[in-house]
């Protein structure tokens, strides 16, 4: 029989850190007025850094009274404490860092090559700082793609900017955009946007590294042409023209057919009078488009997963299996049972998306049965309830199946939805209750709230998939 006590020994290793008995390395870390000497153990560092283990290797490492000794001025004392207690024992502790505290730190582990704590910081970053990140994308961007580690960033920055080019195509700083980055999301099959918009977007992106250079065409000499020419050049072959409507190509794109090739012109005005076919590019994979005032395309495909049981690995928004019809939407259709009914009986499986009264959080259910005004509970185990404590941020989301009780699902006239016995979630006479807990777990939905709206989906089996 073998015990382990692995919260003990994390425990002694901050000790020795904190007390740096039998230290033999001296560290000066910071500039100027802002330096601070920090002792520490050679093994330790050796076995839990690369970085350290090719330093105190080096014949070169300087020793002064039997320790060694150098200096780290491009690390703050603070940041570096913060990584030499991950060294030791493990632990990071992320209160009080902003955003760019964190951005910063990251930077700083990524030269030390911990791999462990590069990508808990990276993590960290995605699931708690997500405003910051949406907030900042070019500067971002550029300091992503200078470092190799960072990959959960990167791929985390390309779908987002993919699923939600308003991110980075409308920021006051898209203009700062480094040429090679633009280009490398231009050539995305899943950006989702139409090639018009992209059209508009690059030359605004364009004029903006040219900014001597007059918007009215008209007045361009050879020496601005050429300019311009070379600007866009690149991303000419990344536009999809033949995906664009002939009135937004003569519109947008026509004006400008001094800097595109002059056969490729011919070629776009000739496909769109259906005088020859083009063998193209493949359009891009828009993301869909669902009829909801509540949330978006990435909540639909929680849900999917969460009606699949797909607890480990979720849907993305462009592989999701089920199509989401509206069957009822309350500051539409009006907020009673008797309108709910009306819309909803009889239409199969559903889910139920509520968005608490001044809140950002939203809560619902999925009924895999049909709502029919039985007056009656029915049984299942595939139901579920849960809550977004903020719908901006996935990560808050938690889900709770029914327990198979006889009580899953409750259909009566006189009430809205009814999940589980105990009200677990029931509407009933403009207010939502979740005030007894009979048939699901219990997950953070207030026990008696109002709702600024809420809307009822079709859940339809998608013949793609």
């Amino acid at each position: 029989m073998t015990f382990e006590y692995p919260e003990e020994i994390i425990n002694d290793y901050e000790k020795l850190l904190e007390s740096g008995d039998e230290y033999n390395v001296i560290i000066y870390v910071g500039e100027n007025d802002d330096v601070e000497e920090i002792h520490a153990h050679s093994n330790i560092l050796r076995t839990r850094s690369e970085y350290f283990r090719n330093v105190l290797s080096n014949e070169s490492a300087k020793k002064r009274d039997g320790k060694f000794t150098f200096k780290k001025p491009n690390i703050s004392p603070q940041f570096f404490k913060i990584i030499l207690r991950f060294i030791y024992c493990g632990r990071i502790d992320f209160t009080g860092l902003e955003g760019s505290d964190i951005l910063n730190l990251l930077i700083a582990v990524d030269v030390f090559n911990i791999q462990s704590l590069n990508h808990c910081i990276q993590e960290y970053l995605i699931k708690h700082k997500y405003e910051f990140l949406q907030n900042n994308p070019t500067e971002i961007l550029e300091i992503v793609c200078q470092h190799e580690t960072f990959t959960d960033l990167w791929n985390f920055y390309l779908e987002e900017i993919c699923l939600e080019p308003e991110i980075l195509f409308e920021s006051d700083k898209f203009i700062n955009l480094k040429a090679f980055l633009l280009e490398l999301i231009l050539k995305r099959d899943d950006l989702s946007l139409e090639e018009s918009v992209i059209w508009d977007h690059l030359i605004k992106w364009s004029f903006a590294q040219n900014p001597s250079i007059p918007e009215d065409i008209k007045k361009w000499n050879k020496d601005e042409i050429t300019a311009m020419e070379n600007t866009i050049n690149g991303f000419i072959p990344l536009i999809r023209f033949y995906y664009m409507s002939s009135e937004d190509f003569l519109d947008k794109v026509y004006p400008f057919r001094v800097l595109l090739p002059e056969d490729l012109i011919n070629n776009i005005l000739a496909f769109h009078m259906k005088k020859q076919s083009i063998k193209t590019q493949p359009p891009r994979k828009l993301k869909p488009s669902y009829d909801s005032i509540i949330i978006e395309p990435q909540h639909f495909a929680i849900f999917s997963s969460w009606i699949d049981k797909r607890n480990n690995s979720y849907y993305n928004v462009r592989d999701n299996p089920y199509d989401f019809k509206l069957l009822y939407r309350a500051s539409r259709d009006g907020d009673t049972a008797e309108a709910f009914h009306s819309k909803c009986d009889n239409k199969g499986a559903t889910i139920i998306i509520v968005k608490i009264k001044n809140s950002d959080q939203i809560v619902g259910g999925y009924n895999p049965l049909s709502w029919n005004s039985s007056n009656k509970y029915k049984f299942t185990c595939d139901s579920f309830i849960f809550s977004f404590i903020n719908k901006f941020y996935l990560q808050s989301a938690k889900v709770g199946y029914s327990n198979g009780n006889a009580r899953s699902i409750g259909d009566y006239l006189s009430y809205g939805p009814i999940f589980g016995g105990g009200n677990d979630l029931r509407f009933y006479n403009g207010i939502w209750y979740s005030d007894k807990i009979c048939s699901y777990p219990k997950i953070d939905i207030p026990q008696k709230f109002k709702a600024d709206d809420y809307e009822v989906f079709q859940v339809i089996k998608n013949d793609n998939n």
